[in-house]
């Protein structure tokens, strides 16, 4: 038989509306065309700020949510209340706050990402992360949240979670995932946990291809299983669906002995979507895509099937136009002939509008009062109490992996000449283009800065064509700190230590005391198992550098605590 459609109960977890709430829901699905059902059903990606451009997407398209990229404050704050206002209902306003405000926000404030929270082994990082990025993603108008990502990472070389997920031990993660919805959720957010089914037991990444999680059903059940149903029944109120394929359990919901090639990405299968989350796990939530243009969901089938095909096969919320017209007309025409039924439609909008409800900005919108005082933006994003708190969850989450050669603390009287090599990344894919900050050099300014306001002399390994004499090199230089500053995403489907020039490649380690200090990937070791010294950082925001220099010279003792994949399943890495 085919799969049933679980029917929304607005009264329950995680809505708990009142009748006037439902009254609400029922009445604006009631009066709204078809047009605007259809719209309500898209996250749409801004790109055009402008009052013209927002009331023509507005008018024409009717979004349900927005997403963005981040921009100062002020122009985040001046673009949301602009489409608020065009809005007939109030919108979902999405951010990406997994680490705090800086997914959320320009100049928000980075406090820990899921590997540096499982490094601190404490909930209450997880807690102040989430606090954090809700108070600065809700002061320019964001309320509802893409975190936290709850995907177990039972493969070390999976680099798209091997720093936003917590680790691979399902009690923990549960722990920290609990701690940072609270945190959230007191700001008055709504959260959302990803990627269902669950990333992290393969190493690519459903940007570039479709992702398996190829585990058998039981254990499954007791790993992502276990971890989804806790965190339903603490209340999560959305769950973002990957380009996941999980084939044990699709093939055991089907009605049908399955082809290979009838797998499916859990955002395109009813057997995941209806079967497995919402009647097998009981989830009464809102089901949201991932990015709909990663290639997980367009190598499934033709662009104009799998728009109206997600909302068919469980999905409530399509995340990202490809293009407007394009895929607006799709999804229209899916409804029209009947792929999204009448009784599926009225089901996602009513988890739709209930979300909303949950949140109360419909209340929020007839008081006038759904977006902060602006002037208020400078009293929280970046204030000096989350500053604080990010400098406390960088001191508790910075890990030395191994010092075996006893270099450490590095002190000018002993190491007063030190080399530095810095590896920068090529950048990161945002939204099609290829983007390159000049985050780096501020890096490598801050390094040469806490170096030298302690008494070291401080030169860059990349300013040397040759590598020259081995017996100058330990005469010149007292200690080098290589810095690996590199991380890839949406380009690569696993990401290794790139070397530049071979002036970069350790052909010093073995000569002077050198430490390898990561600032994003904590599995490096897999590349450098001549070091001796190795030091994981999880970020490289300022304050996580200076906190790390501190260490690095006995100021504040090393308290983060590594996972056992940091030794990548080798022996080497250890010595």
């Amino acid at each position: 038989m085919p799969i049933k459609m679980p029917k929304v109960d607005l009264k329950a977890k995680p809505y708990y509306l009142s009748d006037e709430d439902i009254q609400w829901v029922m009445d604006t699905i009631a009066n709204m065309t078809d047009e605007e059902k259809v719209g309500q059903l898209f996250v749409n990606m801004v790109t055009d700020f402008s009052p013209e451009a927002i009331q023509k997407v507005a008018d024409t398209y009717h979004p349900g949510a927005l997403r963005y990229h981040n921009k100062p404050a002020p122009e985040l704050w001046d673009m949301i209340n602009t489409f608020q206002q065009c809005s007939k209902v109030p919108l979902l306003v999405a951010s990406n706050c997994e680490q705090g405000g800086t997914g959320g926000v320009g100049g928000g404030t980075y406090v820990a990402c899921g590997a540096a929270v499982a490094a601190t082994r404490d909930p209450e990082v997880a807690y102040q992360t989430g606090k954090v990025g809700g108070a600065e993603a809700m002061a320019i108008g964001s309320n509802w949240n893409f975190a936290p990502v709850v995907d177990l990472l039972f493969n070390w070389r999976n680099t798209i979670v091997q720093t936003r997920s917590f680790c691979a031990d399902v009690e923990r993660t549960v722990e920290y995932a609990k701690a940072f919805m609270k945190g959230n959720e007191e700001c008055g957010m709504a959260t959302t946990i990803k990627h269902w089914p669950g990333d992290g037991t393969e190493e690519n990444d459903q940007h570039l291809m479709m992702g398996i999680n190829d585990l058998p059903c039981d254990e499954w059940m007791d790993t992502f299983g276990k971890v989804y149903k806790e965190l339903i029944d603490y209340g999560v109120k959305t769950i973002m669906a990957g380009h996941i394929a999980q084939p044990a359990w699709q093939r055991k919901l089907a009605d049908h002995e399955l082809d290979d090639h009838e797998i499916l990405p859990a955002t395109l299968c009813p057997e995941l979507m209806n079967g497995l989350l919402k009647t097998e796990l009981g989830f009464n939530g809102m089901v949201v895509t991932d990015a709909s243009h990663m290639i997980g969901m367009f190598g499934a089938m033709p662009r104009s099937q799998q728009v109206p095909q997600a909302i068919a096969a469980g999905c409530d919320m399509y995340l990202f136009f490809n293009d407007m017209e394009e895929d607006f007309g799709y999804m229209l025409a899916g409804y029209k002939n009947g792929i999204i039924t009448e009784e599926r439609m009225t089901d996602a909008l009513m988890r739709i509008l209930g979300t909303k409800a949950s949140i109360g900005l419909h209340k929020k919108a007839a008081a006038g009062t759904i977006m902060a005082p602006k002037e208020n933006i400078p009293n929280v994003v970046a204030c000096p109490e989350f500053q604080a708190i990010a400098k406390q969850a960088a001191d508790k989450a910075i890990t030395l992996v191994k010092d075996t050669q006893k270099m450490l603390p590095l002190n000018p009287a002993t190491h007063k000449k030190i080399r530095v090599y810095f590896l920068e990344g090529d950048g990161m894919v945002v939204a099609g283009k290829l983007i390159k900050t000049d985050a780096a050099a501020k890096v490598k300014v801050k390094i040469v800065e806490e170096l030298e306001k302690r008494g070291f002399t401080v030169e860059f390994g990349e300013d040397y064509a040759v590598k020259g004499k081995m017996e100058d090199l330990k005469k010149n230089v007292d200690a080098v700190l290589v810095f690996i500053d590199q991380v890839g995403f949406a380009q690569y489907n696993t990401m290794r230590v790139k070397w530049t020039l071979p002036i970069e490649q350790p052909w010093y380690a073995a000569q002077v005391p050198t430490a390898f200090i990561s600032l994003y990937l904590p599995n490096y070791l897999i590349d450098l198992t001549m070091s001796r010294t190795y030091i994981n950082c999880y970020n490289d925001s300022l304050t996580v550098v200076e906190s790390v220099i501190e260490k690095l010279c006995g100021e504040s003792e090393f308290k983060g605590q590594p996972e056992e994949n940091v030794w990548c399943g080798r022996w080497d890495t250890k010595l």
